[in-house]
């Protein structure tokens, strides 16, 4: 029991058996006695080198504080647990005392030693490895889905691919306006403050013009879309599997490739360039707004000044990465969609793996679009 109705003065003896020794306790071992015991424990020697047998017969009384002491006195004095018999404990004090020792033993344990730089290494890069050959089979299935529509154009869901444009591309309208005509405005704003000392106001077109429909606008909308369409499509695809939609698509004979994925990445290729174009113009606006009131440039000048610095091959340019970025963020956000496992913890990992690796996919190749197109244009 964990309290008795008497408090009989705790004592201990220890007598030494043929077998080994035999610890008999007495009266009451609980908190209230704790000074007390830890006397008779500390003065009381127990042979740690034999066979220890603890009798219960003569204790009225035991609580977890009384077990936890004996079991750490025992063991800084060399007792090994495992060579302990228990007698005349009722079942009760025989649950605490197992209790207290596992505890014990828990938080006894030493702490994992960290894996070695090498091995850990290895692991990552197995890790590696073992996704990229993944994202390969993913594409190669892929290529399959795409070549079997291209043979029966009725094998491509148009309602889907309907529903995926106005997802993608209508919704995401307002923000990539705002987003640009910001950007437009805060770079003139930067760039006005810097040509001004010189005299040079007019270049702010030059400047501006090149950056937004080069690099800026192309570059911040396929960021965009790969934290806002690309997250989408992973936690869509994710659900599914895990709710087993997936399954009964294959069950009706159906490929989840093409009814699943070959819309989405359609999509989000016609978007991509079409929400890009117009982030060329607002991010333009934006700068022309900026020149009009800070560097009383006139909307005219401005615009005819538009005309003769920025060649229509750069704006091309800008416009032929956005293809190529919109696949990347399709493949890597259906690719982790289906590597999704079958609970909610899984979606949320693979929605935050989307949205870095479409956002290093994207940044990668829009730097390899710069090496080899240095001059701007194709």
């Amino acid at each position: 029991m964990l309290q008795a109705m008497t408090h009989a003065s705790p004592s201990l003896e220890c007598i030494a058996a043929a077998d080994g020794c035999v610890l008999k306790p007495g009266g009451c071992w609980c908190i209230d006695e704790l000074e007390r015991l830890d006397q008779l424990l500390t003065s009381t020697p127990v042979p740690h080198d034999c066979r220890l047998k603890i009798d219960a017969s003569g204790l009225t009384d035991l609580d977890s504080a009384g077990v936890m002491l004996v079991v750490n006195r025992l063991r800084a004095q060399g007792v090994v647990w495992s060579n302990v018999d228990l007698a005349d404990f009722n079942a009760h004090q025989l649950d605490l005392i197992q209790l207290v020792a596992e505890r014990l033993d828990a938080r006894g344990q030493p702490r994992r030693r960290r894996s070695a730089l090498l091995p850990l290494l290895g692991r990552k890069a197995a890790e590696q490895i073992r996704a990229m050959v993944s994202q390969f089979v993913f594409f190669g299935r892929l290529v399959e889905a795409v070549s079997e529509v291209v043979r029966r154009p009725r094998l491509l869901r148009l309602r889907e691919l309907t529903t995926q444009l106005e997802t993608v591309g209508l919704n995401a309208l307002p923000i990539v306006m705002l987003m640009t005509f910001l950007i437009g405005v805060v770079f003139a704003f930067l760039l006005g403050v810097q040509v001004q000392k010189f005299g040079a106001n007019i270049f702010i077109v030059d400047g501006v013009s090149l950056a937004v429909t080069r690099e800026l606008a192309p570059l911040l909308t396929a960021i965009l879309v790969a934290g806002r369409s690309g997250a989408a499509f992973t936690a869509q695809i994710g659900a599914m599997k895990v709710t087993e939609e997936i399954d009964a698509i294959a069950t009706l004979g159906l490929s989840p490739i093409q009814v699943l994925v070959l819309p989405r990445l359609l999509a989000i290729i016609i978007t991509l360039p079409l929400l890009t174009f117009v982030g060329d113009v607002m991010g333009v606006l934006g700068s022309s707004l900026v020149a009009h009131a800070q560097l009383d440039i006139t909307y005219y000048t401005f615009f005819e000044r538009l005309k003769s610095v920025l060649p229509a091959s750069t704006v091309w340019f800008g416009l032929a990465k956005t293809p190529v970025f919109a696949a990347a963020i399709a493949l890597i956000a259906c690719r982790n969609g289906f590597a999704v496992q079958r609970d909610a913890r899984s979606v949320g990992e693979y929605t935050t793996k989307t949205v870095v690796q479409s956002l290093v996919a994207v940044i990668l190749i829009d730097s390899l679009f710069a090496i080899a197109f240095p001059e701007g244009g194709l």
